[in-house]
């Protein structure tokens, strides 16, 4: 199995903005679950939280574009032969990207869930 930097570096460039809107996401919910905790039911922040689970999908679907683009780049061929072991690369990118953008997501919905009804308590 494939280390998790590994898979990071093979999902392209798009793995980028995954992680960083992942880490923002988590850091607000922390954050948000501390001043639950101490008794402060302020809304702030969840918005952005929301956003980020709805953009993290659509990023990965990004991501399984440029694959699939740089799959067919590599069918196609600079010389006009083509190289079906070089597409292999993009259309691993595409699914890395895919799952990255999904599992993100959902490791933030639930919690965020949780979160925003005890806001609204």
């Amino acid at each position: 199995m494939k280390t998790l930097l590994e898979l990071f570096l093979k999902g392209g460039p798009v793995m980028w903005p995954i992680l960083v809107l992942s880490v923002v996401g988590l850091a607000i919910l922390v954050w948000k679950a501390f001043e639950i905790r101490a008794g402060r039911k302020d809304p702030k922040g969840l918005v952005v939280v929301s956003t980020i689970i709805t953009a993290e999908p659509m990023l990965g679907i990004l991501g399984t574009v440029t694959g699939i683009m740089q799959t067919f780049g590599a069918l196609n061929g600079a010389d006009g032969v083509a190289n079906p072991m070089s597409a292999t690369a993009g259309i691993g990118e595409a699914l890395i990207t895919t799952a990255a953008g999904l599992i993100a997501s959902l490791i933030l919905l639930f919690p965020y869930n949780v979160i925003e009804e005890k806001v609204e308590d």
